[in-house]
């Protein structure tokens, strides 16, 4: 039973509540999972119900279908909260299903990502042996929340956010409904406002017939009937902010999509995810981090200027604030996006990393080292060294003067793109390569 179903009378209970679909032909959406011959479906008309893990956003289903599936197999069901349930209230579970034996019990295990390790370690021996079913909820990656053993054991079923044709869908069903819904009252409602509804409650059916519950409390007498006009609804709806879990998955796949976009150099998908993440109530730190490490990770020296704009940005929003300091992020963004690319910096780190990991006998040179002591320059500490600025261009040519470890092969970490600023750079490494093949031919004649 839910949480509050007991001392809420029905008729009081909120429309979306009271709306719940009873059978699987009443259930809008998930039509992937519960169409005549899909997965859902077939457990509900076979009656035997396996483990499995409902991950979702809110408002698509969830707990509904683990009642339907319930109802239409016979089975018992138990409804916790991982929020509020501990291990005591688990074994509660077990004992009960262990007393209604043969029965079968399925355990609605709601937010089950929030359970900690001992207690989805008392949960897996039971759902192994079967002796209870387990229907998990979540709005988070199971992949990330749920130990891997369990997860063995439970299929998961994604659920999407249900379209606006279908969230329409669930409000007509309510407006018509005389017995559950509003259909007592003939409210006169167009479409056009029904799929505003639709469109502010981003895919959460419960959302939809909560806003539409609260805007029919506004409904005006005309010609004998109530009417919900548009003045009324845009009292309700207001202004809809659609926040996000700071701590889920929806935060992190924003940042990920504006990394992506600049990286495309898709300007205008990156302002798009930009103001999302920050209209959710992302933090705008977060933003400006990552830009940073865009302008090193995927232009890099294709334009230089990059990371010291991204830094004076960040410099600008602290010392700005909010409102005007997100224009200055919005400007880095863009810069980035239309910026010539370049991973070069990124891979070469990576291999520096990868080639030193296989050298751990690595030593600096004894002309690289310094000698602030007599004893230091007595082992040759500094010797043979040549000052760059000393030299002609102001550079030491030759190869043995590459501050390369003589004991180790040579390799080329950095290797220039030929895209922005990176293709000058290439042009000067070149050019510097030839001085040194020029000073080693003539150091070899001298030799002979």
């Amino acid at each position: 039973m839910d949480l509050f179903s007991r001392a809420t009378p029905h008729d009081q209970a909120p429309l979306a509540f009271r709306m719940r679909p009873r059978n699987l032909d009443d259930y809008v959406g998930q039509q992937a999972l519960v169409a005549a011959g899909k997965s859902l479906r077939r457990m509900a008309e076979t009656g035997v119900i396996r483990s499995m893990i409902l991950w979702g956003p809110p408002g698509v289903g969830k707990t509904t279908l683990a009642e339907i599936l319930a109802a239409e197999s016979g089975a018992h069901l138990e409804h916790l909260s991982a929020v509020m349930a501990g291990v005591k209230e688990l074994r509660a579970v077990v004992e009960r299903a262990q007393a209604l034996a043969p029965t079968p019990v399925l355990l609605f295990l709601d937010e089950i990502h929030r359970l900690n390790k001992s207690q989805q370690d008392a949960l897996l021996p039971h759902v192994e042996s079967g002796l209870v079913t387990l229907i998990g909820a979540t709005t988070e990656n199971p992949s990330f929340e749920v130990n891997s053993a369990l997860l063995s054991r439970a299929r998961v079923y994604v659920l999407k956010p249900l379209s606006d044709t279908e969230l329409v869908e669930v409000m007509h069903r309510a407006l018509h409904d005389a017995s559950r819904g509003l259909g007592s009252r003939s409210i006169q409602v167009d479409e056009a406002i029904l799929q505003q509804l639709a469109h502010a409650s981003a895919g959460d059916a419960r959302r939809a017939l909560g806003l539409l519950e609260t805007a029919c409390d506004f409904t005006q007498q005309q010609n004998g009937r109530e009417v919900l006009n548009q003045e009324a609804l845009t009292d309700v709806l207001g202004h809809q902010a659609s926040a996000f879990d700071k701590q889920g998955d929806a935060y992190y796949d924003l940042l990920s999509a504006i990394h992506k976009s600049v990286r495309s150099s898709r300007p205008d998908a990156a302002l798009l995810y930009m103001a999302r993440f920050m209209q959710g109530g992302g933090d705008p730190l977060d933003v400006v981090r990552r830009l940073a490490a865009i302008a090193s990770e995927d232009v890099g020296n294709a334009d230089p200027r990059a990371l010291p704009l991204v830094m004076a940005a960040w410099d600008a929003y602290l010392r700005l604030g909010d409102y005007e300091g997100q224009r200055a992020l919005a400007q880095a963004a863009i810069h980035l996006a239309v910026a010539p690319k370049s991973n070069r910096i990124d891979s070469a780190w990576k291999a520096a990393n990868a080639f030193v990991r296989q050298q751990p006998q690595l030593e600096v040179p004894t002309y690289l080292r310094n000698a602030p002591t007599a004893l230091m320059k007595s082992l040759g500490h500094g010797q043979g060294y040549r000052y760059a600025h000393n030299e002609p261009g102001g550079y030491p040519a030759g190869s043995e003067h590459d501050c390369w470890p003589e004991a180790l092969p040579h390799e080329q970490f950095y290797q220039p793109s030929d895209f922005g600023q990176e293709k000058r750079f290439a042009e000067i490494m070149a050019w510097r390569a030839s001085q040194d093949d020029e000073a080693d031919q003539k150091d070899e004649s001298q030799r002979k």
